[in-house]
């Protein structure tokens, strides 16, 4: 069973290197017949941290996981959890932050 947690381990370990308030991760592991599926819940200041620029860094999380999930033959998924309190809004504004349809709109496919 040891080896079949190293995904939430390392999920967890990454994640609380990354962020200002490591006690407040949660990762929770899954198994349906989806596979397999991480939960991660973050402080709402950390958000940011976890998601990245474009996305970049919770894209590479995933890629990762799918590595690891590779390695022992299942299908590793990962959610984030937007937390309470989160300061995503829904439209740029004057902040320029991209909405999401934006950020979507930007991928080159």
């Amino acid at each position: 069973m040891a080896e079949q947690a190293t995904d939430k381990d390392f999920v967890e370990y990454v994640v609380k290197q990354i962020v200002n308030h490591p006690e407040d991760v949660k990762v929770d592991r899954k198994i349906d017949e989806m596979g397999v599926l991480i939960t991660l819940d973050v402080n709402a200041e950390d958000m940011g941290m976890i998601i990245g620029r474009e996305g970049a860094t919770a894209k590479a999380l995933r890629t990762l996981l799918r590595v690891i999930g590779a390695r022992n033959n299942a299908r590793v998924n990962l959610k984030i959890n937007e937390p309470e309190g989160s300061e995503r809004r829904m439209d740029a504004g004057s902040t320029g932050r991209k909405t999401i349809d934006e950020v979507v709109g930007d991928i080159k496919i």
